[in-house]
């Protein structure tokens, strides 16, 4: 893959700082394809320290700009990082389509870069273009989907021209996987679906395009190899890797915080919550901590209303410092007066023509994270940023979601993991039971490549 004769094991790319190259150049140099983040990757100074990525400017569309800076700064300098460590294995890039300028991002870390990344990965979207950039550069490209079907239409608007440049595609599995999930409206949240009878009908796609022998690379839910031997040497699965990314949290290369380490080998089963409040638009998987809660009742706070009596919106309901009139529905406004008695009484509106309730601290905390956007994705539900033209979705900001960007930061580079967002795979909850982690264990990444080649 990518050049090189390597091991099925495949680091998965998490971003905002968390996969950098120092765990990524371990990973490659253990005997399989290290991944680094491209996504807000960091910098340091000339004391090894890391740059803390400060907005000035006065505009979102400036403050885009010194973000966009700072993406291919810290892309190039965990480039290099990965590729001293390497020992000659492959490094690949992961980089997110719905992050802001996605295109400029990569295209910046690919030059500034040159020689030192053997391969792409990108998801979170569409990534129709990422094969003509990965071409440009003379590298291998892996977009990631969850279905044949968005590999069909991928094939069909671009990766057919670009097919000698396709290294593999990442199969991730929507309910399993951490980070943002490619569930469609055709699913169900509630309802996991076996990945191998879907991997099979992406294979069979693959085949009618002439792709029967590259690899289709594993993703969500791995943990034991041991666990899917009926993979293997599998006529109609074909070539096989695994990507691996809530284990390679656990080790001693990645940068999370001893305190994020801590935690997650305290984790249960059902710790990990499928959740649909990310500025995104996508699903989610990360832990249930007190940031999750948190926004489960924010979001549990909430009437539909109208400006004017409507059917059964016949109640009015004073909300504001100006105790404007809306209407609700009768028992809705109970439920609203007991919210408002209980502190939560600055009523927020939504784009789904509805009010959140909550408290005049945190309705402070959501209006200024919203003004100091930095557009860090293509286009924000929260913020309601676009890079588009116009700079703006079309629709109001929603109070439902958060700034992704200042909680990964947080706690990419602080100690605060119950207050912050906590990306996991499904699967994390194994730490706590994996002999491998007993008497609180945690290996170099050399190790854990190691362990997982021999099934366990």
């Amino acid at each position: 893959m990518s050049g090189h004769d390597v091991l099925p094991l495949v680091e998965g790319g998490k971003g905002v700082a968390i996969t950098n190259g120092e765990c990524s150049g371990a990973w490659a140099a253990a005997g399989g394809i290290g991944t680094f983040s491209g996504v807000n990757a960091d910098s340091y100074d000339d004391n090894g320290r890391v740059i803390p990525q400060i907005y000035s400017g006065r505009t979102r569309r400036e403050r885009h700009e010194e973000l966009v800076r700072y993406a291919i700064d810290g892309g190039i300098t965990q480039a290099k990082a990965a590729y001293e460590l390497a020992r000659g294995g492959p490094i690949h890039i992961n980089v997110l389509w719905e992050m802001g300028a996605a295109e400029r991002v990569l295209n910046g870390v690919l030059e500034g870069a040159k020689g030192l990344i053997n391969g792409v990965t990108c998801g979170a979207g569409m990534p129709y273009r990422i094969a003509q950039i990965a071409a440009n550069f003379g590298i291998s490209y892996y977009p990631i989907v969850s279905s044949s079907r968005a590999f069909r239409a991928l094939w069909k608007r671009a990766y057919h021209k670009f097919s000698d440049m396709l290294g593999g595609v990442v199969y991730e599995d929507p309910w399993l996987a951490g980070g943002h999930n490619g569930l469609s409206n055709s699913e169900d949240p509630e309802v996991p679906e076996d990945p191998f009878p879907r991997v099979v009908e992406l294979r069979n796609k693959m085949r009618e395009y002439g792709l029967g022998e590259t690899p289709i690379i594993m993703a969500g839910g791995v943990w034991y190899l041991r666990e899917w031997q009926d993979w293997f040497d599998n006529k109609e699965l074909g070539p096989i890797a695994f990507q691996f990314g809530t284990r390679a949290l656990l080790t001693k290369e990645c940068p999370i915080s001893d305190a994020w380490k801590a935690k997650l080998v305290t984790l249960k089963e059902g710790d990990i919550f499928l959740n649909h409040y990310s500025p995104t638009g996508f699903w989610s998987s990360a832990v249930d901590n007190n940031f999750i809660k948190e926004l489960r009742e924010r979001n549990g706070r909430q009437v539909a209303y109208t400006t004017q009596p409507v059917g059964e919106h016949n109640a009015e309901l004073p909300i504001g410092p100006r105790k404007r009139i809306v209407y609700v529905a009768e028992q809705d406004k109970a439920r609203a007066e007991a919210w408002i008695a209980a502190g939560f009484t600055d009523a927020l509106r939504t784009p789904g023509s509805t009010l959140i309730f909550v408290t005049p601290q945190k309705a402070n905390q959501i209006r200024t994270d919203q003004i100091e956007c930095m557009g860090c994705l293509s286009s924000c539900r929260f913020s309601n940023w676009s890079q588009g033209e116009g700079r703006g979705t079309g629709r109001k900001a929603d109070p439902r979601s958060f700034c992704i960007q200042k909680t990964l930061q947080s706690i990419a580079h602080s100690d605060d993991i119950e207050d912050q967002l906590m990306f996991s795979g499904h699967g994390g909850y194994r730490f706590a039971t994996d002999p491998f982690y007993s008497n609180g264990f945690i290996p170099t990444v050399g190790q854990l490549v190691e362990r997982i080649a021999t099934g366990d």
